[in-house]
């Protein structure tokens, strides 16, 4: 696994190499300033979440988290045919009760810290994505899939149950029947399939390269990336606390949140654009 950022002021990408058991690395570099891209690569076993991988995974949020030229992040896969095929149960067979139970709250804990990213996030679904996989992809804000992609939280075929937030966030994304009925069954669904139930915002037709999904992903990032970015990343704040709570609740969030946009560079500057009928330049102050 890879990810790799382009700073605004430069012309050239930064990969930031992460060490992998992988017998081969190919990373593809963003060259769009403020897109992120979280590479993730582990062909030998369909980058199934094992420990290690876990922990490239936080380590690489970690450092993105703090870079404040990040705009957009985006979760693609460098296998080809596959997204993230959800845990990896090989090791898991190795793993005691207690470690198993340990193993999964850092799932858990991974999935949280990407839902907590505070850039808008996009998973590009290109192939299998199953159990952890899936979850990996409901963390995130907005989900792009190839038509032919499969996905699905499975664990009930494989006596578990979701166990890293797709009981969570499965209902909060279609609701509680249809989640149920999806968990109950351990459902496959095709990407034009969960396009059509919500579960993920695009769905579009495969390519001969297998990364349709992304290049779809990379457009809706470049979309997001005109935008202001303090706006953008409040509005996320707003929208994934107020969810959680009564609307009133709800609107008082977002009062909070509109109050900190207040003072900002960009709000003058957004002002200033509409006033002078041109197109604003948004510097994220």
């Amino acid at each position: 696994m890879e990810f790799s950022r382009q700073d605004n002021w430069s012309g050239l990408p930064f990969p930031l190499p992460l060490d992998l058991p992988s017998p081969r690395m190919d990373p593809k570099f963003s060259f769009i300033a403020g897109i992120a891209e979280i590479l993730m690569n582990r062909p030998s076993a369909r980058n199934a979440l094992g420990n290690v991988f876990v922990s490239q995974l936080l380590e690489a949020l970690a450092q993105l988290r703090e870079d404040r030229q990040v705009r957009v992040l985006i979760f693609r896969s460098g296998v080809k045919g596959v997204f993230c095929a959800g845990a990896d149960l090989k090791e898991r067979e190795q793993m005691s009760e207690a470690e198993v139970g340990l193993f999964v709250q850092r799932l858990r804990g991974l999935m949280t810290e990407i839902a907590a990213f505070p850039a808008p996030t996009i998973a590009a679904m290109d192939g299998f994505a199953l159990g952890g996989g899936l979850e990996l992809a409901l963390a995130c804000d907005l989900r792009v899939a190839a038509s032919s992609a499969v996905m699905g939280l499975i664990e009930t075929t494989r006596g578990l149950l979701p166990g890293a937030g797709g009981t969570q966030r499965l209902p909060r994304c279609l609701g509680v029947a249809l989640a149920k009925e999806l968990i109950f069954t351990g459902r496959r669904l095709s990407g034009a399939q969960a396009q059509a139930l919500g579960l993920v915002n695009h769905a579009v037709a495969q390519n001969e390269e297998g990364n349709a999904a992304y290049h779809r992903a990379r457009a809706l990032a470049q979309e997001i990336l005109p935008q202001a970015p303090i706006a953008v990343r409040l509005s996320k704040v707003a929208i994934d606390r107020g969810i959680e709570v009564d609307i009133a609740s709800g609107m008082a969030i977002e009062g909070i949140c509109y109050a900190q946009n207040i003072p900002t560079r960009d709000r003058l500057e957004g002002m200033a654009a509409f006033r002078e009928k041109r197109l604003p330049r948004f510097v994220g102050e």
